[in-house]
């Protein structure tokens, strides 16, 4: 069976914000109407029927188990237009992408738009078990005593809401603790982190200054740009920050660590037929992906290596070496875990240790997230994909021509690679 081609012809996103800032009491359905709206008016999608939409929230609330579709239904779009949720943590966005390219490919969709969305200043707090056990039999009672009686069953400890936490239910450790466990093993210095974190932002100010993103972000609840961005960082100011995670010898601080953060990105996806037919420009070609998880429980420090294994995989399909690209968009959860990756490429024995048949060899690092990297915009989860994959399309779209990679990790020890080609 052939495949048809499948091209990035659009893209959006909202600007991120920290979380509890700017949109401090707006729910994940708030943050992707406007993301898909902004789309919408941008390449004239009003009234149109999508083949479908596919997206998600790392986090949601209960009366979300259809936000896609219930989002959809809410914008200019045709509403006979299917929609769908998925949620792989941090690779969700992407994992969306790769889920409508792949209907793309087999002919079944001629477009679809894949996007994420995470707000963070809103996630559902859990209960006590006592108290949701007290609250379901208050339900069931039908007389005002009985009700009253139920409440009255818990403690006053049960009633405490337990915050999130964003543990790894295997290990009891937060993404950052394990992040802390492979900089020691991998040998990352904290010098080389700060270095990293500021040249991330470094590029996103100077990207911002040229007008890069002008025609991918739409204002919201106003905001105009990523409130993250910090213009007046230098290496002295990171050097003085405390480290975030392991108090007394850690090397990860809130200065090359993402913060937790609101936010929703959107891309628009087609075959080539349905471009022309509606008068869109092709970006790029999205041409690979591959996805890969990575035992973490026995060994804490490669929780967000998984894309080593993608990154090998990958490439032996395409036919392409680590260096064959124009472009490098690796997803900057932790400097420390960007490091790592890179390190583990470039060393034989520690390639060797994760299975590979060799190393695959440097990259030129200033090919590296040349408009900046999460570390400047931020990372909220499920967003962070969709964000990355529009930069890069745009990267190569004024390039004319070209390759480009991108690397996302995610929790529970995931990560997706993929390539982009114009």
């Amino acid at each position: 069976m052939e495949t048809k081609k499948v091209a990035i012809v659009g893209y959006n996103r909202i600007p991120f914000a920290r979380m509890n800032t700017a949109y401090a009491d707006k729910g994940n359905q708030d943050l992707l109407l406007p993301t898909l709206n902004g789309l919408i008016n941008r390449y004239n999608l009003k009234g149109k029927l999508l083949g479908e939409v596919a997206g998600g929230a790392t986090i949601k609330h209960i009366s979300e188990s259809n936000l896609i579709r219930e989002t959809v239904m809410n914008t200019s779009l045709d509403p006979a237009t299917p929609a769908c949720d998925l949620q792989q943590a941090c690779d969700t966005g992407i994992e969306a992408a790769v889920y409508i390219a792949n209907k793309i490919a087999l002919g079944q969709i001629e477009s679809g738009i894949a996007c994420g969305v995470e707000a963070m200043s809103n996630i559902p707090f859990e209960s006590s078990p006592r108290l949701r056990k007290a609250l379901l039999k208050a339900n069931k009672e039908k007389s005002v005593f009985g009700k009253i009686k139920q409440l009255l069953s818990p403690k006053l400890k049960d009633w405490m809401p337990i915050p999130y936490k964003g543990q790894e239910p295997k290990t009891g450790l937060v993404m950052g603790g394990h992040t802390e466990i492979t900089a020691k093993y991998y040998q990352i210095s904290r010098e080389d982190q700060d270095e990293l974190a500021f040249r991330s932002h470094q590029n996103m100010a100077k990207a911002y200054d040229e007008g890069f993103f002008d025609d991918m972000i739409t204002p919201a609840y106003g905001l105009d740009k990523d409130n993250n961005l910090r213009r007046d960082t230098s290496l002295e100011k990171l050097a003085t920050l405390k480290p975030a995670f392991d108090k007394q010898n850690g090397t990860l601080t809130a200065g090359n660590s993402t913060p937790f953060t609101d936010g929703a990105s959107a891309v628009l996806l087609a075959s080539e037929e349905w471009a022309k037919a509606n008068n869109l420009e092709i970006l790029a070609y999205i041409t690979f992906s591959e996805i890969a998880g990575i035992e973490y429980v026995e060994n804490k420090q490669n929780l967000l290596l998984a894309p080593v294994f993608a990154t090998e995989r990958m490439l032996k399909k395409a036919g392409m070496n680590l260096q064959d690209f124009d472009y490098y968009e690796i997803h900057e959860a932790f400097a420390a875990q960007v490091l790592a990756t890179l390190k583990i490429w470039e060393n034989d024995d520690l390639a060797k240790k994760f299975g590979l048949e060799k190393a695959l060899g440097k990259i030129d690092r200033n090919k590296l997230n040349v408009k900046g990297g999460s570390l400047a915009v931020a990372h909220p989860f499920a967003a962070t994909g969709g964000r990355i994959i529009g930069t890069l399309a745009k990267l190569l779209h004024e390039k004319g021509s070209g390759k480009g990679f991108i690397s996302i990790c995610a929790a529970r020890g995931q990560g997706v690679t993929m390539i982009l080609e114009k």
